[in-house]
């Protein structure tokens, strides 16, 4: 992490202890990828870290952290492991989001948060087979029925970042009397739910995103948490910024190694290091100049969220830098596999990992496609 971002000496404690666990992290990460395990031990630490908790309001006994400070430690984990800081990322962002304002119950609220407190992790479980990303705005195939004073669900969620250890799910569910989408807070122990593994990608194969199957799932009335009636339009969520830096931190440890290789390999047709060659030089200097780019567009955006009186001034940027940042971090992967060659290829080498973690960032909301055309869209509105 470069120190021009670091503000302040909690914001330097936290990067101090997030990397110390990162660097540990980056010695299985290749253990998990290749046996497509969950690491739930990676996750355990972070609890016991106090890590999770992080982004809980200040009002229910959190650090309430600002996503500025969230994304400087996200950044620094992935750095060590993309997929344990992507999946601990939903956590910290739905929590984050959440306390800045929701129409929630407040017991219900207080309960999840103090939970939360504890070392309990939430997760939205939106995406469907057959809607693909909830952005999209397809209607869930999951449905509540009114029972009495509850609610039966019932369906199938695909994606479901870290549900091997997930406490609570909220769960979008189709709700045919009130004509409208309500989100469900449902714990891991309820009668009904179960994980199917089902997670088998090339990308990202440690975050456990598997499918979560509700069958007559009850629930109590309070456990309908959400209402998303109305048009559904695109609030100005910055959480979601978690996605980029992970990114953008998988990049920083692959151009680091490309630099480390490129000071120490020497073939016999040169008289040193490979980093005296021009070709070399070009590459590495691309790279860090796309790092520079992304790390200031992402901080400076971050920076204006934080300020509330800013914030809505915030129009396409959200979704500006997710596109910027995460085809960046594919560039320089792709660039510090130049400078290493063939070599990137080897599955005992971590640049092709980092390549395939990602590309993952293309499937990641919001999608480049529908970023340009909200782009295009402020444009044409402003002639």
């Amino acid at each position: 992490m470069c120190s021009l971002f670091v503000k302040n000496e909690k914001q330097r404690e936290w990067l101090e202890k997030i990397g110390k666990l990162a660097d540990e992290f980056a010695k299985t990460a290749a253990y998990y990828d290749e046996h497509a395990l969950f690491p739930k031990e990676h996750i355990q630490q972070l609890r016991d870290s106090g890590y999770t908790a992080l982004t809980v309001a200040e009002r229910y006994g959190g650090e309430g952290i600002s996503l500025y400070d969230m994304l400087l430690f996200q950044e620094r984990l992935a750095k060590g492991d993309g997929p344990t800081a992507l999946s601990i990322g939903w956590h910290l962002s739905v929590m984050g989001e959440l306390a800045e304002g929701n129409s929630w119950d407040p017991d219900v609220f207080s309960m999840v948060s103090k939970e939360s407190l504890k070392g309990a992790l939430v997760n939205r479980a939106a995406s469907e087979a057959q809607t693909g990303s909830p952005t999209r705005g397809g209607r869930p195939g999951t449905n509540a029925v009114r029972e009495g004073g509850g609610w039966i669900v019932n369906g199938r969620k695909i994606f479901t970042t870290m549900s091997p250890v997930l406490d609570y799910f909220l769960v979008t569910a189709w709700i045919e009397e009130k004509q409208t989408i309500g989100v469900f807070l449902i714990h891991k122990d309820a009668e009904g739910l179960a994980i199917e593994e089902t997670w088998d990608m090339i990308a990202m194969r440690g975050t456990g995103s598997h499918d979560l199957v509700l069958t007559d799932v009850r629930l109590d009335d309070s456990m309908l948490v959400e209402l998303l009636t109305g048009k559904r339009t695109e609030s100005i969520n910055g959480w979601l910024l978690h996605i980029p830096a992970v990114y953008l931190g998988i990049a920083q440890a692959a151009r680091d190694y490309a630099v480390h290789f490129a000071n120490v390999y020497t073939p016999n047709s040169l008289k040193g290091p490979i980093k005296e060659v021009p070709a070399v030089q070009r590459h590495i200097g691309e790279i860090d100049l796309e790092l520079m780019k992304a790390r200031h567009f992402l901080y400076h955006v971050a920076e204006i969220y934080d300020d509330p009186k800013r914030r809505s001034q915030l129009t396409g940027e959200l979704g500006a830098v997710k596109h910027a940042v995460t085809n960046a971090a594919i560039n320089v992967v792709d660039k510090a596999m130049r400078v290493v060659g063939a070599k990137s290829l080897a599955r005992t080498n971590p640049l092709q990992r980092y390549y395939r973690d990602v590309r993952a960032g293309l499937h990641n909301p919001p999608m480049d496609d529908a970023t340009i055309a909200k782009l295009a869209g402020k444009a044409f509105s402003e002639t």
